[in-house]
């Protein structure tokens, strides 16, 4: 990619608010971008073959979206976490084990999708964020997930194709949590908490794919009330 456009990419985005540039094979983060961190809003550089975010990402005060799918990320840097207005953080199919430390500081998160990376577990960090609302961990190595998922408050959790055989039963604690997607884990029945079923928000339970017949998910007590939430959340839509 030539330096002219870039540079007529960078033009547009100074007006616009937005920068463009996916499938060009670009390896770091475009340097020229720094020019624009008093105006960009939303940066997409998704199916690049970027490795590294530099610090500078940290400086693009009024940027609410952030696309980076399917580049060749590991790690994210802290200064990521500065970014104050950010709604919208869009990783899938990068390299990612983990999330920075100060990653409850982007408090205005409302939609966080990391499918397709190596992470282990449900990031605690994500517990602090009060405005989430989907969070897409589907396709990692998830194992296990923890009592801090108690706090989360998304309204929908995605951890399909996982390798999940346990999962705390502080998830019926989640003051949000509506549809909660568990589908092609390694789940035997008696480790699905059924204060799922009975004493939570949650109105859809996706379960398919596990080491059980969802059949036998109905002969658990507290389905009836899982199945009457259900059906009101159906009616409001329908």
């Amino acid at each position: 990619m030539g330096n002219s456009a870039l540079k007529a990419h960078l033009e547009t985005a100074q007006k616009t608010g937005v920068f463009q540039l996916t499938g060009k094979g670009l390896t770091e983060f475009p340097e020229d971008l720094q020019k624009l961190t008093s105006n960009l809003r939303t940066i997409d550089l998704s199916n690049n073959k970027i490795e590294l975010l530099p610090p500078l990402i940290g400086k693009f005060s009024l940027l609410k979206s952030l696309v980076l799918n399917n580049n060749k990320l590991t790690a994210l840097p802290e200064e990521l976490c500065k970014l104050k207005k950010l709604e919208t953080l869009h990783l899938n199919g990068n390299h990612l084990r983990q999330l920075p430390a100060a990653f409850g500081q982007l408090s205005a998160l409302k939609t966080l999708s990391l499918s397709g990376n190596q992470l282990r577990t449900v990031p605690t960090q994500l517990s602090g964020l009060r405005h989430l609302d989907v969070v897409d961990l589907s396709k990692n190595q998830i194992q296990n997930v923890p009592d801090t998922v108690g706090e989360l408050q998304a309204i929908e959790l995605n951890l399909n194709q996982n390798q999940i055989s346990q999962i705390s039963v502080q998830i019926s604690h989640c003051p949000r949590l509506k549809v909660l997607r568990l589908e092609e884990n390694c789940l035997e029945l008696s480790m699905l908490p059924q204060s799922i079923l009975s004493d939570s928000q949650i109105s859809l339970l996706a379960v398919e794919g596990n080491l059980f017949e969802i059949k036998n998910l109905r002969e658990l007590e507290g389905y009836d009330k899982y199945m009457e939430r259900f059906t009101a959340t159906k009616k409001k839509f329908a």
